[in-house]
């Protein structure tokens, strides 16, 4: 007879003792479990005592999360965090530097667990750690020539607990002492410091500036660009990797006036250039948490267009009225004006009406009108006057050449350019907040100040040549656009190094290329109708969803990395999950970096029986999405969140690193649980499965029509003689 659902099995420890094996009873209370262990070993106070897991995480036992606790589960009997706190409280007061160091070592482990966190805090343990920080370094000026390693071990742990503590969201950022903030800055701004304690001081910056308004104007008083622009010279990525994610939360956090002014800023340091050199160039993999961050920089540099972009032209202000004049002059040469009298103003009236149609504007009256539509706004002219000023001969012969034909195939450059800038900002997603999880930056993008407006002068080019290789006419213009877009698309999907290669990129995507591309898509999608295809269809299906599902439980036996996200800020800390070779156990547990490749099943510390599991939701319904915080407002985060629902009130929470990961979990949840897979992937594969293997089964039907119908039956036959007996 199988054990009751509340009992699980354990092993107890205890320093100098052998392990007890014992038997929890879920339902009697925590503390009365932990009396009878204690009575068990003779240990009079039990009160002063916890259970905690026995494994690296260390994290205690409570009320909340012993539900955890599964069968062959190794606890240990420690002291309780109250008692643990208050023994660390004044550990670290201790006037021996080696105990202080050995306590704040201790102190930074524990810091992780949030119920050793909040005794902690309890105790006033934030304020005691930030007078440190802002006292030690005098106290101990002139012991660190002497020893130099144990201070710099020293501060590092202190700051490693600072961090640890703040992650838990128990405490408020806005209690801090701006001579703690110089502290850390100070840190920061030195040219020789102990690399921990940089990492660390970076990392508490960028968590006051992105929780705290207050703090954001005090940090930004105290770093400079210039001060943290040595760090990206380095050769250190992770401290690389912290640098760009501070100068990205001031860039965030600025207000929008500011904005401008600390782009300006960057430019002058040349940050581009330094992060081009010493990041994106240099010998090493970038990994997902810098890709996070160059996108995220990526996306706040496009964003500052998002004002131009949303700014319409106001036909009466004659500055913006000069910008089109302007176009005009490059592009026609107009020779001085005409005497103000009525007779010329007339013919001039005419003239610039000619020219502006030549330009291709809708409104040949009045062009200004063309961009009163946000978005693109201003920003699409601002954009023609670059490619005029920058690539002269390229817009000369632009306009020229479509302004002198008379076969109505002239491409219209004004209405072009206006499109084409909105269609930019579209695929760039200019405006849009940068998502938690994304790590698509383009290398090309950091190969030029300019290069929103170099990326617009490449695709007018690419717009211009597809409408001449298409034949288009004013009817045909959305046509092209979609094409142009396809082929756009196409070609950063390949992630060019630079806006040359770019261009060598959409040379080879040419429309006759992109006709074919189309063709063998359509051919691989092709979707016969005859009725035999269709049954056949209907035969083979089971087969191929068998062998999806095989597919999707294979992988989740290799199982996946999944990362911690907070609502407060990114972390690296990572959780890995995988199936059981024989599917009925989902082992999981804590990493303290990324994996290479696999992780073994008996350093996964935590089990949940597939037969256990309730019920799988995605999005919204997940219960971590339900929290107040950040990510439930992140559509892309939404999108990728699912749970796993199993006894009563129990989950186990994912956000899965991209879309594909996320369809192949979910699919393998729901196979497991004997139910349908609803992934577009698992759509889009069984659509491609299907069409290979039918194609496969009609090779030797090739240039054959197959009937909508059967054949009829022949008549039988006058007699039966061609029948013969073979006995």
């Amino acid at each position: 007879m199988p054990p009751p659902a509340d009992i699980v099995k354990v092993a107890i420890e205890w320093p100098g003792a052998y392990p007890k094996l014992m038997e929890i009873d879920q339902k009697k209370p925590l503390s009365a479990i932990i009396k009878e262990v204690c009575d068990g070993w003779s240990l009079a106070n039990h009160e002063y005592f916890a259970l905690q897991h026995a494994d690296s995480s260390n994290f205690y036992i409570t009320e909340k999360n012993r539900n955890e606790i599964k069968n062959g589960t190794i606890l240990r009997l420690t002291t309780s965090p109250a008692q643990n706190a208050q023994q660390l409280h004044e550990r670290i007061q201790s006037s021996s530097m080696d105990a202080k160091l050995e306590a704040l070592k201790d102190l930074a482990s524990l810091s992780r667990d949030v119920t050793f966190a909040q005794e902690f805090i309890n105790l006033d343990g934030i304020s005691l750690l930030t007078q440190m920080v802002e006292s030690g370094t005098e106290r101990y000026q002139k012991l660190q020539k002497i020893m130099k390693p144990c201070f710099g071990d020293m501060l590092s742990f202190t700051l490693t607990a600072f961090v640890e503590l703040m992650d838990h969201g128990i405490v408020s950022w806005d209690t801090f002492s701006v001579a703690f903030i110089k502290k850390i800055a100070s840190f920061v701004n030195k040219s020789a410091i102990d690399i921990s304690i940089l990492q660390r001081s970076l990392a508490i910056l960028e968590s006051m500036v992105l929780n705290s308004h207050d703090l954001y104007q005090k940090v930004a008083q105290e770093i400079t660009i210039g001060q943290l622009i040595p760090h990206l010279q380095g050769t250190d990525q992770e401290i690389q990797t912290y640098t760009i994610a501070v100068i990205n939360a001031l860039f965030l956090k600025a207000p929008d006036e500011r904005r401008q002014e600390m782009a300006n800023i960057l430019a002058q340091k040349q940050l581009r250039y330094i992060i081009l050199t010493h990041v994106i160039r240099a010998q090493r993999a970038i990994n997902n948490e810098m890709a996070h961050q160059l996108y995220v920089l990526q996306v706040l540099t496009f964003n500052l267009l998002e004002d131009r972009m949303m700014t319409k032209m106001d036909p009466q202000d004659q500055a913006q009225r000069d910008i089109i004049f302007e176009l005009r002059r490059i592009a026609f040469d107009a020779e001085l004006e005409p005497s103000n009298s009525s007779g010329s103003m007339e013919k001039r009236k005419s003239m610039y009406t000619r020219d502006y149609k030549k330009l291709g504007f809708i409104n040949h009256v009045n062009p200004a009108m063309d961009f009163t539509q946000t978005p693109p706004g201003m920003l699409a002219l601002d954009n023609m006057l670059y490619f005029a000023k920058h690539h002269q001969d390229a817009y000369i012969r632009i306009v020229l050449e479509n302004s002198s034909r008379e076969d109505k195939h002239e491409c219209p450059f004004g209405r072009s350019s206006i499109e084409l800038t909105k269609m930019l900002c579209e695929i760039l997603k200019v405006g849009e907040l940068p998502s938690e999880t994304c790590n698509d930056f383009h290398p090309m993008f950091f190969t030029h100040d300019r290069s929103f407006e170099e990326f617009f002068c490449i695709c007018i080019q690419l717009l211009n040549k597809t409408w001449k290789e298409m034949r288009a006419t004013s009817e045909d213009f959305n046509k092209v656009m979609q094409v142009v877009k396809e082929q756009v698309m196409r070609a950063l999907t390949t992630k060019p190094s630079s806006l040359d290669q770019f261009k060598s990129k959409l040379q080879n995507l040419s429309y006759t290329e992109i006709l074919k591309i189309r063709q063998s898509e359509r051919m691989n999608q092709e979707d016969f109708q005859s009725r035999p295809i269709l049954e056949l269809k209907e035969k083979i299906q089971p087969e191929i969803l068998e062998l999806i599902k095989q597919q999707r439980l294979n992988r989740l036996v290799e199982g996946t990395c999944f990362r911690k996200l907070n609502a407060r800020r990114r972390q690296d800390k990572f959780w890995y999950c995988r199936l059981s070779p024989n599917h009925k156990v989902l082992h999981y547990g804590d990493l303290e970096e990324s994996p290479q490749g696999e992780v073994p099943h008996d350093s996964l510390q935590d089990k949940l029986p597939v037969a256990d599991i309730k019920a799988v939701v995605t999005g919204k319904d997940c219960p971590h999405m339900k929290e107040k915080g950040a990510l439930k407002q992140n559509k892309e985060v939404l999108e990728l969140a699912f749970s796993i629902l199993y006894d009563s009130n129990c989950q186990l929470n994912f956000i899965a690193p991209d879309k594909h990961e996320y369809c192949i979990w979910t699919d393998g949840l729901n196979a497991l649980l004997g139910k349908d897979m609803l992934s577009d992937l698992t759509r889009n594969d069984l659509d491609t499965l299907l069409s290979m293997e039918i194609k496969l089964r009609l090779l030797d039907l090739e240039n054959i029509q197959i009937p909508d119908a059967p054949p009829p039956i022949p008549k039988e036959p006058s007699n039966y003689d061609f029948v013969y007996d073979c006995n």
